[in-house]
């Protein structure tokens, strides 16, 4: 039964292949034809794929790819490990959602790009700032979501489990956290997409280098090239961050049935 699940499973992804390849070699299809209609300084991928190569050899890409790669790490690292434990607390404990959790939701409707100038006024212009942004970004979303997992536990299988003689702490690791699990992954990947967008304005308005002030750089020059050779490498970078993401929800809960 299992190995014709993942059989199943690896016959659809199979299936997907053609459409991927289609969807992109359509994408490149339309960026020629955005290129060569006549838009002012709009640059076709050989001029892009051109401005990448010298920005290769010259260092600057690897570095400012390095650079953001690093807040982002840090910053993500950060907010999901203190997500977490306060997530299973809210979920598990209503004192304590009842604690927290008005100032969760407070905070959740200001957006972090909003922070960016009072963390710069607070903390000075150096990695701290970005870095606590970030942070701030991907915790957000991951202690809704963890939270979320919890609560939405079956009451059935709990119940179960204490009629089984298991206690509190044996209910707690070997039911919510499993049953868990996806909904933290998932909040992990919604983090991560925030963790990008947030470093990419974090990095316009104060950093000496990064992915972000790199194309601040290129805005004041109109050097289009660049601003698109960057915007390729988050969206290449993220993706696979993502994907990653999504091969480890794959393996952590391989045990849940899948459609």
């Amino acid at each position: 039964m299992a190995e014709h699940t993942a059989g199943s499973r690896a016959g659809k992804r199979r299936s997907t292949v053609p459409l991927t390849i289609g969807s992109g070699l359509l994408g490149l299809a339309v960026w020629v034809l955005l290129a060569n209609s006549g838009i002012q300084g709009f640059p076709g991928p050989l001029e892009v794929a051109e401005r990448a190569v010298t920005s290769i050899g010259d260092g600057t890409l690897f570095g400012d790819l390095f650079a953001s790669l690093r807040r982002v790490l840090t910053g993500f690292v950060l907010g999901v490990a203190l997500a977490v434990p306060v997530g299973f607390l809210m979920g598990w404990y209503p004192p304590v959602r009842g604690l927290i959790e008005p100032w969760l939701q407070f905070f959740r409707m200001v957006p972090p790009l909003a922070i960016i100038p009072l963390a710069i006024v607070l903390m000075g212009i150096g990695e701290t700032p970005k870095i606590f942004v970030i942070f701030l970004a991907s915790f957000l979303s991951s202690v809704v979501s963890t939270f979320q997992g919890v609560v939405s536990v079956d009451s059935t299988l709990i119940n179960a489990a204490r009629v089984l003689g298991a206690k509190d702490g044996r209910v707690f690791t070997g039911v919510v956290v499993p049953a868990s699990t996806p909904f933290i992954l998932v909040g992990m990947r919604i983090g991560l997409g925030a963790s990008w967008a947030t470093v990419v304005a974090a990095e316009l308005i104060a950093a000496q280098e990064g992915l972000g002030y790199r194309m601040q750089q290129a805005q004041l020059y109109y050097d289009l090239p660049t601003i698109f050779v960057q915007l390729i490498v988050i969206g290449l970078v993220g993706l696979l961050m993502d994907r990653l993401l999504l091969l480890a929800e794959r393996r952590l809960t391989s045990w849940q049935e899948r459609r």
